[in-house]
């Protein structure tokens, strides 16, 4: 195994020190596709390139191959609101509006390479649209929920020092609450049919730009995207990534998680401020000429999604745990889903529970991935491979994925540890570049050759990772050391339980126990609570090792939840332990 990664590492794996010998231009084109393109620097026979941009590189070969009659006629984009608007572009029209907009970024906002964009928008086209454009003009993305508030948008305007803001007419008076302490920030762009004094319009701006625009050349190291972390402890960090972490890293793995094709249509669920769809509803479907469907979604309506599916013919789905949990709660046998074969879950461990529900009703697996800001997807089950409940995979390509002690010595397999994975001598491409202007942050997420994920987990015999919890979640009682989900999952197979937090809650003898915060079924509203409690507790006892179970149960009518999904347990265990 260590023979083998460092085999590969010599071979394939981006040396933050580029070689001597730099690869120019493209390889050999092996087949239409653009993925095939780049099959002989996949197998070590050439260098990664000196210069990559996923705009020209990726998306204009697209347009090529689509002009030659050589892609199938799906849109690269598919775009609807429920109230009957649709939008379809194909490479071609993506190429031709995006350099209308990288025009209007360049020539009316006067922003050059390297500055950097901070990008609030909703699921609409206008944020594909940008995202291509800064590529092509070299500008540094900043994604950002739609949900943000006034002290969150203050707060990334001066630790980004952004000079341009893009969002809508909903959030374009927060942005000016905050805009006379951000000296930096010189551009306010508005995504609107209306007019607001101080900002200019985007969409009248772009309609009326030349296309007409060469895309600039970009190193694969130059920084690409930054992504403010999810912050379920402390303030959000600047995750920087670069050309090639994210945009060059699905063309030099084998395929994995996401195998598409051309034919495919991919829907993607994930908010636009978080990293999955920058991997999911751009990235990584666009390298494989496949078509990005997308729903406006401005809420979460089970019924809304279900109904996508039955209508369109979308064969892959990608969302957080948070969905699926959703989605099963229906009566999923009274819907037909028009052409959906293959479902991905990521952000979360998703309870095995869940996973049968889901398979039972629709027949359909869910593949599970695992990831980070900072590392993209780090584990996976990719197609064909053995599915295990309440594991997320095996190690994702270019990654060497371990378990490890606080001395940064590796575990033995079936050993709960940190979960880590390999960067050291070589940082494999993929890796963010830094926490931006955090230099101590950035040294403390590395211990001896490894990154740290803050994760707890363990690894089976055959490869495949376990996730236990953050390692600021376990709950030690009475020496018992307990993660949150694997008592969560007992709770979920409850039927009165919709969903769950586990937290550690004080205790005087034990010192803290196991406290659950469920949210109710409304079947099960009526039913006496202290009854239904005890019902619970002895149902963990029997699912899973007794000393688990939790000793304290609150009803709650929803969870604290990041902007991604993800269930802020911190605010939970602060609110139980006082601190707030």
């Amino acid at each position: 195994m260590k023979l083998l990664f460092k085999l590969q590492s010599l071979k394939l794996l981006w040396i933050l020190k580029p070689p001597n010998r730099t690869f120019h231009g493209h390889p050999k084109v092996l087949s239409s596709d653009v993925y095939s393109q780049y099959e002989s620097i996949r197998q070590g026979k050439q260098e990664i390139p000196k210069y990559f941009n996923f705009a020209s590189d990726v998306l204009d070969k697209w347009s090529e191959i689509e002009k030659a009659g050589k892609r199938p006629s799906n849109p690269a984009f598919w775009w609807i609101n429920g109230e009957g608007e649709e939008v379809k572009w194909s490479f071609e029209e993506l190429g031709f509006l995006s350099r209308k907009v990288a025009n209007v970024l360049t020539k009316e906002c006067g922003l050059q390479k390297g500055d950097r964009l901070i990008l609030i928008l909703p699921r609409i086209p206008e944020w594909w649209l940008v995202k291509v454009a800064c590529l092509r003009a070299g500008i540094v993305i900043i994604p950002g929920t739609s949900q943000l508030s006034a002290k969150d948008i203050l707060y990334r305007l001066q630790a980004s020092k952004a000079t341009c803001i893009i969002t809508t007419d909903k959030l374009a008076p927060a942005v000016d609450s905050v805009a006379s302490q951000c000296q930096l920030l010189k551009t306010k762009l508005m995504v609107s049919k209306g007019s607001r004094e101080g900002w200019l319009n985007f969409t009248e701006l772009y309609q009326n730009q030349s296309a007409a625009h060469s895309c600039i050349k970009t190193r694969i190291q130059d920084p690409m995207i930054i992504f403010f972390t999810s912050g379920t402890t402390g303030s959000p960090k600047m995750t920087q990534h670069s050309q090639g972490s994210l945009g060059f890293r699905p063309l030099f793995s084998k395929r994995y998680w996401l195998d598409l094709s051309p034919s495919n249509i991919i829907w993607n669920t994930a908010d636009t401020g978080w990293i999955l769809t920058s991997i999911a509803s751009f990235f990584d479907p666009w390298v494989f000429g496949s078509c990005i469907f997308i729903h406006n979604l401005p809420e979460t309506n089970s019924a809304v999604i279900l109904n996508t599916l039955c209508r369109f013919p979308i064969d892959t789905l990608v969302g957080a745990p948070t969905l699926f949990r959703m989605l099963v709660q229906n009566d999923l046998s009274k819907y037909k889903f028009m052409n959906l074969k293959y479902c991905t879950s990521g952000g979360e461990p998703l309870n095995p529970e869940v996973m049968e529900q889901w398979k039972s009703q629709t027949g359909l697996d869910i593949y599970e991935v695992y990831g980070q800001t900072e590392m993209g997807v780090i584990c996976c089950v990719s197609k064909g491979m053995k599915i295990k409940p309440g594991s997320m995979g095996k190690a994702a390509p270019l990654y060497d994925v371990q378990i490890i002690d606080k001395n940064a010595n590796i575990l033995p397999p079936g050993q709960q540890g940190e979960i880590a994975i390999r960067s050291k001598p070589i940082r494999p491409l993929g890796f963010f570049s830094e926490y931006l202007d955090n230099p101590k942050k950035t040294a403390e997420s590395e211990r001896g050759d490894f990154y740290v994920t803050g994760d707890r987990g363990t690894m089976d015999g055959e490869g495949y990772f376990q996730f236990i919890g953050r390692d600021d979640d376990i709950i030690i009682s009475s020496g018992y050391r307990i993660g949150p989900f694997e008592v969560e999952s007992a709770l979920i197979e409850h039927p009165a339980v919709v969903e769950t937090a586990v937290v550690s809650s004080p205790d005087p003898l034990r010192g803290e126990v196991v406290k659950a915060f469920v949210v109710l079924s409304p079947t099960f509203s009526s039913t006496d609570l202290k009854s239904l409690i005890c019902e619970l507790q002895d149902h963990v006892k029997k699912t899973t090792a007794p000393y688990k179970y939790p000793r304290k149960v609150e009803f709650v009518k929803e969870l604290p939840k990041t902007v991604t999904g993800k269930i802020k347990r911190n605010e939970l265990r602060d609110k139980e332990w006082g601190r707030i």
